[in-house]
């Protein structure tokens, strides 16, 4: 289905316009908390996986030999050992966070683009100002919405720690939550900000600029009009480019956060980010950096292609302008 671009002014009188309500920040707002919420739910398995992925081998932490496992023989295992239904273990932190994050990354963008770097006369947005404004937004975001991530990772290594007899650390959100502020305070719920934000900034310069650049370029280039392929052509290489980006800081980012901590909170493995990147490089090589590069990518692809082209079509369907 082709879609019309869909102007949403409407003349009022002579030197005065009205702006449609679904170019309103709310609504904007709104549509891309349940764009991304679609999109969790259907990839959420490949994010566990992943994350499990990235913590396997973890030689900081233990001198234990490790059995190592793929992507598939994972989320196998999973099932096998823990049930199917535990492939969605951690999902509901994971749709607050997007409550939060995909709420705020994408109003920000669009404001940062529209009116305060602002695109060139003739409609096109320079890379850089793309960028910045994807890099800004990101962080933003994610630095807000860190409290949820932590839960999340949390949760997710849960069933894998009682397969191997350790005690449970957390038995739900609320839980994980209330154990966070009583052992550390309201400062515990940003453990591993730092690389969460890092890496939010990354993808987003990925999935963000490259999704932007790419619709504008795809359209300029082809003549190809506003419809679901340009959404698809636009979205794979937006989920590319993240997923390269981004893994590295997601893997320092899934061990900061996963790590065992002291009373006050601070962290008995890793000093920070930085330390943590250094010992995995370390201990397991450069390209341990990039454990879950494939379910990150596997995952990327269609949660991106699932976001934007819901994200697209629920404005094209409220009368909003296409992103």
């Amino acid at each position: 289905m082709v879609f019309t671009q869909v102007v949403a002014i409407k003349e009022k009188a002579p030197g005065s316009k009205v702006y449609n309500y679904a170019d309103s920040f709310w609504c904007t707002y709104i549509v891309s908390v349940a764009a991304a919420s679609v999109a969790e739910m259907l990839t959420y398995p490949l994010d566990l996986t992943k994350t499990r992925l990235q913590i396997q081998g973890e030689k900081a932490t233990s001198n234990k030999p490790t059995q190592y496992r793929g992507m598939l023989k994972t989320a196998i295992g999973i099932v096998n050992e823990e049930g199917a239904l535990k492939l969605w273990q951690g999902v509901t932190p994971a749709l607050y966070r997007h409550v939060v994050y995909s709420g705020i990354r994408i109003v920000s963008y669009e404001t940062m683009r529209d009116k305060l770097l602002l695109k060139n006369e003739d409609g096109s947005f320079p890379i850089w100002k793309s960028a910045l404004s994807g890099v800004t937004s990101g962080a933003i975001a994610q630095y807000f919405a860190s409290p949820a991530d932590l839960i999340k990772v949390q949760i997710q290594m849960e069933g894998k720690r009682r397969l191997m007899g350790e005690p449970p650390r957390v038995l739900s959100a609320a839980h994980a939550f209330k154990k966070i502020l009583s052992e550390s305070g309201i400062r515990g719920l940003w453990k591993g900000s730092i690389p969460n934000v890092q890496r939010a900034a990354l993808v987003n310069l990925g999935d963000l600029t490259t999704y932007d650049t790419a619709k504008q370029l795809i359209m300029h280039k082809t003549g190809l009009p506003d419809s679901h392929l340009l959404h698809c052509l636009s979205s794979i290489c937006a989920g590319l480019v993240a997923a390269t980006l981004g893994t590295p800081a997601d893997v320092v980012k899934t061990r900061v956060m996963n790590q065992p901590t002291d009373k006050n909170g601070i962290g008995l493995v890793y000093k920070g980010s930085l330390d943590c990147f250094f010992k995995t490089v370390e201990n397991e090589g450069f390209f341990a950096l990039y454990k879950g590069f494939l379910p990150v990518w596997i995952r990327m692809a269609p949660w991106s292609l699932t976001f934007w082209m819901s994200f697209e079509q629920i404005r094209h369907m409220l009368g909003a302008t296409g992103f």
